[in-house]
């Protein structure tokens, strides 16, 4: 009988992830900052001790995660670029769906940052996003005769100006990738629901209470439902194992 195998075979740190690694340290540390540039081609050669072949694929990587912008044949080296909040969606996304983290992580996760987005759009939201999310409510209840897709379509753009109204880039984007996340694990239970309508008409009655909050600027009660109407929503899709760290956030 052979034995069981518990690991793979190790594979060597190829050199141009090591670059890449000392790049990033440097540059989260602000040695280096926006409008900065690399050393050119030939002194990173020199200060990595590598092929020229090495540099070049630690720049394309560096420059496919939006942290560079590097030309060919430039002699002053490759531009640090502005950081931006769109870096971190694709890490953020593929941590999203490991096979580690529940369903029940995920929507109290997205409980917690939609409460915080809800309150913070009753007190920062301007006269135009008020409009732009009644627009968004009605477009809801006209796409309930449309189907699935068209309302969650009409769902998804609620939510992203509640977002936008919230003035915090990393609610935004956390916000969409865990709204992504979730609806990955249970969008074909929820097309496929018997009561798909008055499963919408209920979620455009929810919606309309987060506007009148919104709008009223009630920030406690745009919290609370944000809370309340994801745990309604979702926890008939968790274990009964996993209720208490969802309902732990609607207990007052």
């Amino acid at each position: 009988m052979s034995e069981e195998q518990y690991f793979q075979p190790v594979r060597p740190t190829r050199a141009y992830e090591a670059v890449v690694e000392q790049v990033e340290e440097t540059l989260a540390r602000g040695a280096l900052r926006p409008g900065d540039r690399l050393p050119s081609e030939r002194d990173l050669m020199s200060q990595f001790s590598v092929s020229r072949s090495t540099v070049r694929e630690a720049l394309r990587v560096l420059e496919s995660a939006g942290l560079i912008r590097s030309r060919p044949g430039d002699p002053r080296g490759a531009e640090v670029l502005p950081y931006s909040t769109k870096n971190l969606r694709k890490p953020l996304e593929r941590l999203a769906r490991r096979d580690g983290i529940s369903l029940s992580e995920l929507i109290q996760f997205r409980m917690i940052l939609e409460g915080s987005a809800n309150r913070l759009a009753a007190r920062l939201r301007t006269d135009e996003q008020v409009a732009a999310l009644e627009a968004a409510l009605e477009r809801m209840r006209e796409a309930i005769d449309e189907g699935y897709a068209a309302f969650s379509a009409a769902d998804v753009t609620f939510h992203d100006v509640v977002a936008q109204a919230s003035g915090n880039n990393l609610i935004q984007v956390c916000s969409e990738v865990v709204r992504g996340a979730v609806l990955a694990l249970i969008e074909d239970k929820l097309q496929r629901a018997p009561d798909s309508v008055a499963l919408m008409r209920k979620s455009v009655a929810h919606h309309a209470e987060v506007f009148e909050a919104v709008r009223h600027a009630d920030l406690i009660q745009a919290d609370r439902l944000a809370r309340c109407n994801l745990y309604e929503y979702y926890a008939s899709y968790v274990t009964e194992e996993s209720k208490p760290m969802l309902q732990a956030l609607i207990e007052e």
